[in-house]
C-alpha cells in the first residue's frame, strides 16, 4: 500500500500552513507559472483576516510514486476539537515546534492527545532561521515534554528534523539550513507506518469530518477502515455514539485528494482518505458500513466544552434594519446546522423560546461563529461570556487555565499584579533570550477580559496563550471589571456637541453621526458606576454673539472594538448587539427609569 496519512500539529503561529505550502509546491502541485497565495490552505476570508487556521483541512502530495495525505490543523486552543476528532484518520503527525518560542500549552495538548491514540511522531523544529533561535534548548524542552506525557522508548526515539518553512528547507542537523525538504519527505515515508486497517471484508468508514456543497449538500471526509468503498454503493449508517439506529442510505459520488482537488474516483481502497456525497443526515462520528455487516467504530472522545454564552434574538429599537435573518426560526436552524460540522460546540434551550444557550472551548471559538453567521446575513444578541461549572464529590468547581505569558522584563511585575488580582498563580518563571516567560494556573474567568489589559501593560510586545488543564475548586468572586458604562440617555444622532461633553468622562465607543437609542452603551466610564450621558444633545442657538462662545469643538478619536473586545467589555447586565454592519453594546433594560428600580 504505497499510501502514508499524517497530520501536523502545533500551537498557534509555529508555521504549519506555511509549511504545507511549500510541501505542495516542492512536490510539485503547482505548475511553474501558477500563482498561488500565501497560506493556501487557509480559504476562509475569516481565516485569511486573522492568519490563524480555524478549520482542519486536507490535501495530498506524491513522493516517489507513495502518496502522503496531509491534515493541516488549528493551532489555537479553543479550535482543539477540530484537532481531536482528525487524529483517528491518521497514523503519524509531525509535530511543530518554534525554535525561538519552544512547546507551548497547544504543543502539549495535540501531543499527548497523538501518544495516547499510539501514533508515531516526527518533531520537526521550525523557523530555524529566525536570530532569536534556541535550537538546543528548544531540543530539550520537547524531550521533557515526551517524558512528562509518559512517551514509551520509542516515542520518545522520535527523529527530529531542523526546518524553515518559509525557506522551504529540511536538515537533519541542528543550525544546518538543508536546500529542500526531501528529508522531510524521505523520513514521513520511512518512519510513519501504512494505515493499520484491513484490506479485506465489507466495507467500514469513519467519518472524521463534514463539508458542504450547495449543489451535492452534505459531504462526508474520513478514512476507508475496511475493505472496498464503491461511488453507488448501497451502506447502512450509524453511531456508536449516540446509538441511533442504523439507516440505509447510498454513496452517490466519491472523491479522492489529489494536491487541492478532489478527483472524482469509481472505488477505494481501505486506508484511503475520502470524500463522498449522497449521504444527506451524515454527520460527525458516524460509521458507513456494508449492510451485510453493520458494526459502529468508536469515535474520539471530544473535551467538553467550558464556556457559555446566550444567543438570542435582536429585541433593540433597531432590530431587523441591517439584517437578512431575525427571527428566531433562522438563528435556531443555523445553530443546529452548525453542530453538525462543529464537533466541541453544544446548544442546550432555554426558558424562553427565543434564546439558546451556547457552549464551546473558549471566548475565540464562539466569537468566530458569531463572526461567521453575522457575516451571512444573521442579526442577533449574546450576552457576556461565562464559565461552565462541574460538580466533584459534592464541591462546585471551575475549569482551570494553564497561562503562558512570553513579556519583556519591565512588564513582569504589572503582569504578575494583574493575575494575583485575578487568582492565578505563578508556577514557573524562566529568562527566554532578552524576555522573561511567566507560566500561571488561573481559572477561566480570570482570563476574561484580560487580554486587552494585557496587551496595554506589555505596550503591544507581549505574547500569552492558555489552554485548559483541569477543573479546581471554586476560587471565590473576581472582580471583572473596574470601570462603568457611559449610556445614552434619548434615542436620535450623536452630535458633536453632546459628545464633547460625554468625553470628559471617559472613553468613547462612537463619533458624531452614528445613530444611537436610549440605554445603548456609548463608552467607558472613568470612574467605577455606570452614567446616562446625551450624546444627542444639540447646542441652544441665540442671536446673540460672545467671543469664545464658537469655539471649534475636538473631539477624541472613539474607541472602536473587536468582537472580541466587545465581548471582554460588556458586564452581566449588559448585551452585545450583533448586526452584518454593526457592533453595538446595551444594557438589559434599555429605560433608565426602570434600570434605577431594577437596581434598588
Amino acid at each position: 500500500m504505497n499510501l502514508r496519512n499524517i497530520a501536523i500539529i502545533a500551537h498557534v503561529d509555529h508555521g504549519k500552513t506555511t509549511l504545507v505550502d511549500e510541501m505542495l509546491s516542492q512536490a510539485g502541485a503547482f505548475r511553474e507559472n501558477q500563482t498561488v497565495a500565501e497560506r493556501v490552505m487557509d480559504s476562509g476570508d475569516i481565516e485569511r483576516e486573522r492568519g490563524i487556521t480555524i478549520l482542519a483541512k486536507n490535501t495530498a502530495i506524491r513522493y516517489n510514486g507513495v502518496k502522503i495525505n496531509i491534515v493541516d490543523t488549528p493551532g489555537h486552543a479553543d479550535f482543539s476539537g477540530e484537532v481531536e476528532r482528525i487524529l483517528k484518520m491518521v497514523s503519524g503527525v509531525l509535530l511543530l515546534v518554534d525554535a525561538a518560542e519552544g512547546p507551548m500549552p497547544q504543543t502539549r495538548f495535540v501531543l499527548g492527545r497523538a501518544l495516547e491514540l499510539g501514533h508515531k511522531i516526527i518533531i520537526v523544529v521550525n523557523k530555524i532561521d529566525r536570530p532569536d533561535a534556541r535550537i538546543y534548548e528548544v531540543i530539550d524542552e520537547v524531550l521533557e515534554l515526551l517524558l512528562d506525557l509518559d512517551a514509551t522508548d520509542e516515542q520518545l526515539d522520535s527523529p527530529m528534523l531542523f526546518c524553515s518553512g518559509r525557506a522551504g528547507t529540511a536538515s537533519l542537523v541542528p543550525h544546518t539550513a538543508g536546500s529542500d525538504l526531501m528529508p522531510l519527505f524521505d523520513t514521513v515515508l520511512s518512519h510513519i507506518p501504512e494505515p493499520d486497517v484491513t484490506a479485506e471484508g465489507p466495507a467500514q468508514l469513519l467519518v472524521s469530518s463534514i463539508d458542504y456543497n450547495e449543489y451535492v449538500g452534505r459531504i462526508g471526509i474520513g478514512r476507508v477502515e475496511r475493505g472496498t468503498v464503491y461511488a453507488g454503493q448501497d451502506i447502512m449508517v450509524c453511531n456508536q455514539v449516540s446509538g441511533a439506529a442504523p439507516y440505509k442510505s447510498k454513496i452517490v459520488n466519491l472523491y479522492e485528494i489529489e494536491d487541492l482537488r478532489r478527483v472524482p474516483v469509481e472505488s477505494a481502497q481501505a486506508g484511503a482518505i475520502v470524500c463522498f456525497s449522497g449521504v444527506e443526515e451524515v454527520t460527525i462520528g458516524d460509521t458507513v458500513c456494508d449492510p451485510s455487516q453493520v458494526e459502529p467504530l468508536p469515535f474520539a472522545r471530544i473535551s467538553d466544552p467550558t464556556v457559555e454564552m446566550t444567543f438570542s434574538v435582536n429585541d433593540s429599537p433597531f432590530a431587523g434594519r441591517e439584517g437578512k435573518y431575525v427571527t428566531s426560526r433562522n438563528l435556531r436552524e443555523r445553530l443546529n446546522r452548525e453542530l453538525l460540522r462543529d464537533v466541541s460546540l453544544r446548544v442546550t434551550d432555554t426558558d424562553s423560546t427565543e434564546s439558546w444557550n451556547v457552549a464551546g472551548r473558549g471566548e475565540m471559538h464562539l466569537s468566530i461563529l458569531m463572526e461567521t453567521i453575522r457575516r451571512e446575513g444573521y442579526e442577533f444578541q449574546v450576552s457576556t461570556p461565562r464559565v461552565l461549572y462541574k460538580e466533584i464529590d459534592g464541591n462546585q468547581h471551575e475549569p482551570l487555565e494553564c497561562l503562558i505569558c512570553d513579556v519583556p522584563e519591565t512588564s513582569v511585575g504589572s503582569v504578575m499584579e494583574k493575575m494575583g488580582t485575578r487568582k492565578g498563580e505563578l508556577r514557573h518563571m524562566s529568562p527566554i533570550g532578552s524576555r522573561m516567560r511567566l507560566e500561571f494556573v488561573v481559572p477561566s474567568r480570570g482570563l476574561f477580559g484580560y487580554r486587552s489589559e494585557f496587551l496595554s501593560d506589555t505596550r503591544g510586545e507581549g505574547i500569552m496563550s492558555s489552554i485548559l488543564e483541569g477543573y479546581t475548586p471554586y476560587k471565590g468572586e473576581i472582580a471583572r471589571r473596574q470601570n462603568g458604562s457611559l449610556i445614552a440617555f434619548e434615542s436620535g444622532d450623536a452630535v458633536a456637541y453632546g459628545l464633547s461633553g460625554a468625553q470628559e468622562r471617559g472613553t468613547l465607543f462612537i463619533g458624531p453621526g452614528t445613530p444611537v437609542y436610549s440605554g445603548q452603551v456609548v463608552g467607558q466610564n472613568a470612574k467605577s458606576d455606570d452614567m446616562t450621558v446625551n450624546v444627542c444633545k444639540k447646542k441652544q442657538l441665540t442671536n446673540i454673539r460672545a467671543s469664545g462662545s464658537d469655539d471649534a469643538l475636538r473631539l477624541i478619536t472613539p474607541r472602536v472594538m473587536s468582537m472580541e473586545q466587545a465581548l471582554e467589555f460588556i458586564a452581566d447586565d449588559e448585551l452585545l448587539e450583533v448586526t452584518p454592519k454593526s457592533l453595538r453594546l446595551r444594557k438589559r433594560v434599555l429605560n433608565h427609569d426602570q434600570r434605577k428600580r431594577k437596581a434598588k
